[in-house]
């Protein structure tokens, strides 16, 4: 069994740290926030004072941070995560970052002997409970070896994407096809609505025809329709509009970065942001489905 430092406990890193210890594995974690150590500490997790005391003597580290500066701020420097750890350790960074900083991390443990592998992850705070997630990996085979073990007891799919920062370049994507999707689906059964269709014969007859999509199955955004959408729990995420409003605005950064257009995309990541500034930001993503309509 593997000795694992992990930092950050939150919605997702605790659940992820908690199935590592349940595996039979020896984690140490850090969280500033008190209530999350003493949840991961419930959980088998062994808390640490500071991040460098969670990572120390540690085989692996895995981190889950809440954005690019933070990641760096971690690992770069002097008195960072790198820097500190013997030549030969796995950092696995499951953040959902800017794919430009995953990168510069990844040429920063190159140059000091270290693995890396940017992993974020997809299936929110269920599927870090259920250990159900799918990570994305980006890195050498010889990192994404190492580390799939390990990702194996916290998820279900493990894909490796490709070399630095492919983890990072598929989830913005990814999530960016959820967002678009989700708008487009308010849109369709808003309209229904107003068209007197009743929503559960739009349901059932789109998810049988060209119209189905992974998201209207499982996050369907009318009550009432599918059973563990958070329509049901009065949008209470699931997934947050503030997080796929990250994700969105990752992904506009990441095309003007490419040179690519992505009109939907920054449509979505527009609408979002003026879902999430009327104060929706603590709901889940489909609760847009409340703007959309008018509500």
């Amino acid at each position: 069994m593997a000795k694992i430092g992990f930092l950050g406990l939150g919605n997702m890193g605790g659940p992820m740290a908690k199935n590592l210890a349940k595996a039979g594995h020896q984690v140490t974690g850090f969280d500033p926030v008190a209530a999350a150590l003493d949840a991961a500490k419930a959980g088998g997790v062994t808390p640490a004072v500071t991040p460098a005391a969670a990572a120390k003597g540690a085989e692996v580290v895995i981190t889950m941070l809440p954005a690019g500066q933070h990641v760096k701020a971690a690992y770069l420097g002097a008195e960072g995560l790198l820097a500190g750890a013997p030549k030969g350790t796995l950092f696995v960074d499951s953040s959902t970052i800017d794919v430009a900083s995953a990168k510069t991390v990844h040429e920063a443990a190159a140059a000091a002997g270290q693995h890396f592998v940017d992993a974020p992850v997809s299936g929110g705070v269920a599927g870090a409970e259920g250990a159900t997630l799918t990570f994305m990996c980006g890195g050498s085979e010889a990192a994404f070896g190492q580390a799939r073990p390990l990702l194996e007891k916290m998820g279900k799919n493990i894909i490796h994407a490709g070399g630095a920062g492919a983890g990072q370049a598929a989830k913005v994507c990814n999530n960016m096809i959820l967002g678009i999707s989700m708008i487009a689906i308010s849109e369709a059964f808003a309209l229904a609505e107003k068209l007197g269709l009743d929503p559960a014969k739009l349901h059932d007859i789109s998810s049988k025809s060209s119209g189905s999509c992974w998201a209207m199955l499982n996050h369907n955004p009318v009550p009432g329709l599918v059973p563990t959408a958070a329509a049901n729990r009065d949008y209470k995420p699931g997934f947050g509009a503030t997080l796929m409003l990250k994700d969105l605005k990752l992904a506009v950064e990441a095309a003007t970065g490419a040179g690519a257009s992505i009109p939907l995309g920054a449509e979505a990541a527009q609408l979002y942001n003026m879902f999430v500034q009327q104060g929706n930001g603590a709901l889940d993503y489909s609760a847009i489905y409340k703007m959309v309509k008018g509500a």
